[in-house]
């Protein structure tokens, strides 16, 4: 009798979860040697007369438009019964139709060949799939559930990986439009290695048809250490949704590389396989995706709630976002052995050297540059822009900006550590969203209202630069300027193939990207003589006569020889110097360095 009971309690909430389930889905690869997939959407519970239906145009973590709908053809709409239904576009994303009985069946042919954490790949080796650049959807019904059934080759061995709950066989499910959104999804005959962190686990999908199970258990192995070195920082994982966290590791020649976050999982994609030197240069990306399981997926600024799918999405919080992101992806690396201290210093000089030598900071701080984020992130256009003059990535600059925070913090017995660790619990670990105004509020609250107000009104509100020499002394490393004689413009065959940088040798001659360069003084520019050796014949403001050519006509102007600054960051020696010892416990803190 009570098993009775049981059985029908559990027959009733099945049948009313199921009842929620208004947007069902089917997708095949029949065609996939041509790229393509054939899509059965139901749509049911239609309340509004005429229905829209439509494709994204934006995809979580990223911030431009995408226009997926480029790629779906061969659109047929009917009803429950089968009746053909006459459907309108309203504009090039979405389709409205009338006459429907509650329900609308869409079929659709995808074409995706574009292996990444935005777009959708379809061949014999895989379905690489982004799910806003794969599905449609109807905005309506974006609160009710969603269901989607994968019919996959099983003559090429493949299996379904994702974040979506699993229901069964290979029917998958998810709560809403968002999570359904945020789900990318692998199909492929990949190989599996998983760990357990408390009571969670942590998976890795890889595919990777040269890779040996060696290779990836090496891999693996650096995987578990950076899960492990991150985890500390914030004291805990989070509580994934359904118990995983799962990185879908794409490392196939079709693919183009990229890594993309999701709240469970994410997405790392390149050219390189583990076999021929993956190992080294894949893991960054996996670093910088899993800190985003918290910085970023939960400690969410508030200007990306709720992520609009129809639009473009700024933040101004990128430099904390993405940039703080890439400040500890290559320190977790540091900190757990996978990369030598010699390697994060190198790294740290490329990032300063970009970040500090650029002419963006004039016009735009860290919070403008964040904004730029629908122009620059995977965005394309096809007319000329300076942004070599005028932007610097909110992942690079958000890092410096990371680094100084960390070590002027570090001045005052306090670190960055702990102020994410603040973050993540007045924020990430509630479900509470952030502002800009809020990032400067828990500074002030950890570190003190006059230091937490010069960080923000120095470095985030304005663009100015941190006393970068003392806080490396303090960490023991060495900063150095130089200055070399330089061109100011990127040259290939003598031809300018950069805007010149701002105030250079270059920009201040007038000349502009694509001006061949013919002669500099008494040097005519050929195999063996390049503009850099020529100029280097020189002496730092001596003005030469520089011959080039422009639209097939020859013009002559003069070029006053000038340099550049660069840094150069070193370990000092503190091996056996009392004086700093101090300065080797800083370091030791800073990098987790064990005596």
């Amino acid at each position: 009798m009570q098993k009775s009971i049981i059985g029908i309690i559990t027959l009733f909430f099945s049948f009313v979860i199921n009842a929620q389930v208004s947007s069902k889905y089917v997708i095949s690869f029949e065609n996939a040697i041509h790229h393509e997939a054939t899509i059965k959407a139901t749509f049911s519970d239609l309340k509004s007369d005429e229905v829209e239906f439509t494709m994204s145009r934006s995809s979580p973590g990223r911030y431009a438009l995408h226009e997926f709908v480029k790629n779906v053809y061969n659109v047929k709409v009917t009803d429950s019964k089968g009746n053909s239904l006459i459907a309108t576009r309203p504009n090039p994303y979405s389709w409205l139709v009338k006459g429907h009985d509650g329900t609308i069946n869409v079929t659709y042919t995808l074409y995706g060949n574009h292996g990444d954490g935005t777009y959708a790949q379809i061949d014999e080796t895989h379905a690489h799939l982004n799910i806003p650049a794969t599905f449609m959807y109807v905005p309506e019904l974006s609160e009710n559930e969603f269901e989607l059934i994968f019919n996959v080759r099983e003559d090429l061995n493949w299996k379904v990986a994702t974040q979506l709950k699993h229901v069964s066989d290979f029917k998958y499910y998810a709560k809403n439009l968002q999570y359904f959104m945020d789900s990318p999804v692998e199909i492929s005959n990949y190989r599996k290695r998983s760990f357990k962190v408390k009571n969670q686990t942590i998976n890795f999908v890889l595919h990777d048809d040269k890779a040996t199970d060696a290779n990836l258990d090496t891999y693996f192995d650096s995987v578990k250490k950076i899960v492990l070195q991150q985890e500390q920082v914030f004291g805990e994982l989070p509580t994934y949704d359904y118990g995983e966290y799962t990185f879908l590791a794409c490392y196939m020649p079709n693919v183009d590389g990229d890594g993309m976050e999701h709240r469970n999982s994410t997405v790392i994609t390149s050219t390189r396989s583990l076999a021929q030197g993956g190992i080294e240069q894949n893991i960054g990306t996996v670093a910088h995706e899993f800190f985003h399981c918290w910085n970023v997926e939960r400690i969410r600024p508030q200007d990306l709630e709720p992520f609009n799918f129809e639009e473009a999405n700024m933040s101004g919080s990128l430099w904390f976002a993405e940039g703080f992101s890439n400040y500890y992806d290559a320190l977790s690396m540091c900190r757990a052995g996978v990369w030598s201290h010699e390697t994060y210093l190198n790294d740290m000089a490329r990032g300063f050297n970009y970040v500090w030598t650029s002419p963006g900071r004039q016009f735009f701080n860290p919070i403008e540059m964040s904004y730029q984020a629908p122009f620059v992130d995977a965005a394309k256009s096809v007319d000329e822009q300076n942004r070599g003059n005028t932007f610097i990535s909110y992942y690079n600059y958000g890092e410096i900006l990371g680094l100084a925070l960390d070590l002027s913090l570090r001045e005052q017995n306090l670190n960055l550590d702990d102020y994410m660790k603040l973050m993540w619990t007045n924020f990430g670990k509630i479900n509470k969203y952030y502002s800009v105004e809020e990032l400067h509020q828990t500074l002030n609250n950890y570190a003190g209202k006059e230091f937490g107000d010069a960080f923000f009104n120095n470095y985030i509100y304005k663009s100015g630069m941190p006393d970068f020499e003392r806080l490396f002394k303090n960490v023991g490393i060495e900063l150095k300027t130089e200055n070399a004689i330089t061109f100011g413009a990127f040259v290939r065959d003598h031809k300018l193939l950069s805007n010149p940088k701002l105030n250079s040798s270059a920009y201040n001659a007038g000349l502009q990207v694509g001006d061949k360069l013919i002669k500099v003084g008494d040097f005519t520019l050929n195999s063996v003589v390049n503009i850099d050796l020529a100029l280097n014949k020189y002496n730092i403001n001596d003005e030469v006569v520089l011959i080039y050519e422009r639209y097939d006509i020859i013009y002559e102007t003069t070029l006053k020889v000038q340099t550049d600054v660069s840094y150069k960051l070193s370990y000092l020696n503190l091996d056996d110097n009392l004086k700093l010892k101090k300065v080797k416990q800083n370091k030791a803190l800073w990098l987790n360095i064990k005596e």
